[in-house]
């Protein structure tokens, strides 16, 4: 019988494409059974966060409630960003990565599906401080679809950072996190979270401009008070932007440091 491949190029892309994404699904649940309690996980993801936004809310006179939002935008940025930094040196190690190098998927959805375990962790624990604002301090929510849509493309924003960073070819899991720490820790500084941006030095307000954690937490900020720097439009577009270049830069240094 001939092959019906070459009549519907169609009908084959739709398969391709259902064989990748299954792949890439694949991926990040073994993510999730194997590096969700990880102890330096949940340090780096939930407690490191948490203190550092302690250490800089309690000297402020504001309600607590009002700290909500950047404490959701910091903690996306440290959660979403701590999987794969800790996953893929690890499996470096054990050589299981070798193994996902040479299935037969794409470098696309190898990024992917990594960059996914990390979006669906950070959007299940920044879920934590969304529910303390509303049942501890009541701190309303005035657009809750503009919240969703915030948190989850801050969230794999930040997931495809981290696995850009831990393309870089090394065993060693704190060298990972070292490097990506001398990027996350500048950009809760220049991005509005503690200080606004039109109060920080005019140099800052140009950088704050290349940081994606100034468009995640702005577009938070207007869910919850209806204010905004930025428009919500142009902050889903900084987004994407950001995420296109992420899984850019990460698909060609994984080909680059593996050929």
């Amino acid at each position: 019988m001939p092959s019906t491949e070459g009549r519907n190029p169609a009908g084959a892309w739709v398969l391709r494409l259902q064989h990748e994404l299954s792949a890439a699904w694949a991926i990040s649940r073994k993510d999730m059974i194997t590096y969700y309690i990880k102890p330096n996980i949940i340090v780096s993801g939930i407690l490191f966060p948490l203190f550092m936004f302690l250490a800089f809310a309690i000297g402020k006179n504001a309600p607590p409630g009002t700290l909500i939002p950047g404490l959701i935008a910091i903690t996306l940025l440290f959660s979403a960003s701590s999987i794969e930094p800790v996953s893929i040196p690890i499996e470096r190690r054990v050589k299981t990565f070798d193994r996902l190098l040479s299935a037969p998927i794409s470098l696309h959805s190898l990024v992917f599906g990594e960059s996914m375990s990390g979006f669906l962790y950070s959007l299940g624990i920044a879920c934590l401080p969304l529910l303390i604002g509303i049942v501890a301090f009541g701190t309303p929510i005035q657009n809750v679809p503009v919240l969703i849509i915030a948190m989850a493309l801050t969230a794999f924003c930040f997931a495809t950072l981290g696995t850009l960073f831990a393309a870089y070819p090394t065993e060693n899991v704190g060298e990972v996190m070292s490097m990506l720490n001398t990027v996350r820790l500048p950009l809760i500084f220049i991005s509005g979270v503690f200080i606004p941006i039109s109060e920080i030095p005019q140099i800052g307000q140009v950088i704050a401009l290349f940081s994606p954690l100034t468009y995640g937490n702005d577009m938070i900020t207007y869910a919850y008070t209806g204010t905004s720097l930025f428009s919500p439009v142009w902050d889903v577009v900084a987004l994407f932007i950001f995420i296109l270049l992420f899984q850019f830069v990460a698909n060609r240094l994984y080909k680059k440091f593996n050929e």
